[in-house]
């Protein structure tokens, strides 16, 4: 990997797990220490996370993390309500019996907090890597990673947040895809996204780093 994609991704990871928190300011020099690199690939780094929308440029001043958008925050769930059946669906008819029974791997949880955000995004990214369409799992393990940053940054505010209740839910998508029943699997995957939605979108409007528009 080059040098800049490296400090890219890095830099990129520590914004979606909340190293950096939305609205935290950033420079180019203190980041540049932080990675043991030169300014150069840390501004090409900021500059691809410009166009993605998780910083803005503020000029003579630096850098700063995009707030959170509850707008941003609903379309980014309703992409991935709209996506990951799709995957569901593609590896209920594609994936070998071996990748599906993989996912039992997933039907027990045990950890804190962050432990589980690791286990969850660990289930989704499977769904999406079983579906076998690199384009389908790509766009949807962006969104998986996206929506971490949610749930981190409302946890504190997150009621009912159970994880038996959700380790439960994907036991029931595992069961239907090794059946492969796709219209149970989808309907599944889809109520649980849906009520990811239903918790984390209050929780974020109790969360003072979120705005009510648009990301710029």
């Amino acid at each position: 990997m080059l040098l800049r994609d490296n400090v890219y991704e890095s830099l990129r990871s520590d914004i979606l797990t909340c190293h950096f928190m939305p609205g935290d300011d950033m420079r180019e020099q203190e980041l540049a220490e932080r990675y043991a690199v030169s300014r150069q690939p840390v501004r090409e780094a900021l500059l691809r996370l410009e166009r993605e929308h998780l910083v803005t440029v503020q000029p003579r001043q630096g850098y700063r993390v995009n707030p959170i958008s509850l707008t941003d925050a609903r379309d980014l769930l309703r992409f991935r309500q709209a996506l990951e059946p799709a995957c569901v669906t593609e590896a209920i008819e594609n994936a070998s019996d071996a990748t599906l029974k993989a996912l039992d791997q997933f039907r027990r949880f045990a950890g804190h907090h962050e432990d589980f955000i690791a286990y969850n995004r660990g289930f989704h990214s499977a769904l999406a890597h079983a579906s076998g369409n690199r384009r389908m799992a790509a766009s949807l393990c962006d969104l998986i990673g996206q929506a971490d940053r949610l749930v981190r940054v409302s946890i504190t505010n997150l009621r009912g947040h159970d994880p038996a209740q959700l380790v439960a839910e994907h036991v029931a998508v595992i069961e239907a895809m090794q059946r492969r029943d796709a219209r149970t699997a989808t309907r599944l995957i889809k109520a649980h996204v849906a009520q990811t939605e239903k918790r984390v979108l209050p929780a974020l409007k109790r969360n003072a780093v979120i705005v009510e528009g648009r990301d710029p």
